[in-house]
């Protein structure tokens, strides 16, 4: 009996001696650094990039549904000017994630950043401080045309001075921050310019590169790194779980015309906590969401009846 309580009372030891090593390991690495390029990006004073960049910033790329808390459909059917300024908070299985002010506020905004920074933060996915950022962005395979009118646009809004509060971890994110969270780069060498077309070839930039499709409709782990079929759904995102888009009968548009598929963004946002950038996605072109429709019919069909959708 006695050798039964030294052999627990030692193997006690051992577990909380691993606990608190682990705990320190974890603490240590919140803010581990890391290198990447700065592209050669610059932003334009050039009205029709700049143009551009609003486009991007207020449909495709959808930054006004992250970083506004306003009503933003309403301030842009009026003809006003939508503030990024950030602040929106998320709560995730990893803790309460904040956006960021991307107004060129010097104090509280992108103001302080060089525009090779910004640029690498959204390629590269490291902040200027060196921490990865998590990857909720999916600009890193983005022209370096449009990169520099997005960009162009960010510094020609008018500054906003609005500290958002740095981001609330709890252990589960702590540790997935600690070891599972890394810079995310482009897969090959981004393109220099990519020419807007109904084609599927433009579609699948825009539905990779630009909108993110592939991020809400590809299933992922807690770090963000894809474990699913492209474009099968299954991820589970305030409460909704998003369909499959591949062309197969199970699919959510296997039945869909271009017609119908057009129609049904110009509606916007019709659940109102649909998770869905309706909104930013119905001002996209005709030709913007004809060649994301080409694409979704080229990939690979994926049959998801059996599974919860």
């Amino acid at each position: 009996m006695k050798k039964l309580k030294k052999t627990i009372k030692w193997t006690g030891i051992i577990v909380l001696a691993l606990i608190g090593g682990l705990a320190i390991t974890v603490m240590a690495r919140q803010n581990v650094k890391y290198e990447a390029p700065y592209p050669d990006i610059i932003a334009s004073t050039d009205s029709a990039v700049i143009a551009r960049g609003k486009h991007l910033v207020y449909s495709s790329a959808h930054c006004i549904d992250c970083h506004n808390k306003q009503n933003s459909d309403s301030l842009i059917h009026l003809g006003q000017e939508v503030p990024l300024s950030g602040g929106v908070a998320f709560e995730l299985p990893v803790g309460k994630i904040y956006s960021k002010n991307i107004t060129p506020d010097k104090e509280t905004g992108i103001g302080r950043y060089s525009d090779g920074e910004i640029a690498r933060a959204l390629r590269y996915g490291v902040h200027p401080n060196g921490t990865a950022v998590f990857d909720f962005m999916p600009f890193h395979n983005t022209s370096d045309e449009d990169l520099t009118a997005i960009i162009s646009y960010l510094r020609a809004q008018k500054p906003v001075k609005n500290k958002v509060p740095d981001h609330e971890l709890n252990a589960l994110g702590k540790t997935v921050n600690a070891f599972m969270v890394k810079p995310v780069g482009p897969t090959g060498e981004p393109p220099k310019t990519v020419i807007p077309d109904t084609t599927a070839t433009y579609g699948k930039y825009l539905a990779l590169s630009v909108a993110e499709c592939s991020g809400c409709h590809t299933k992922r782990n807690l770090a963000g790194e894809f474990i699913g079929e492209p474009f099968a759904g299954g991820n589970e995102i305030d409460g909704f779980i998003t369909p499959n888009l591949t062309p197969d009968s199970s699919g959510k548009i296997f039945n869909w015309s271009k017609e119908l598929f057009i129609e049904r963004f110009r509606m916007g946002k019709l659940i109102p906590k649909s998770p869905m950038p309706w909104n930013s996605f119905k001002r996209m072109t005709d030709d913007e969401l004809t060649a994301i429709y080409h694409y979704l019919k080229t990939l690979k069909p994926v049959n998801t009846a059996e599974i919860k959708q």
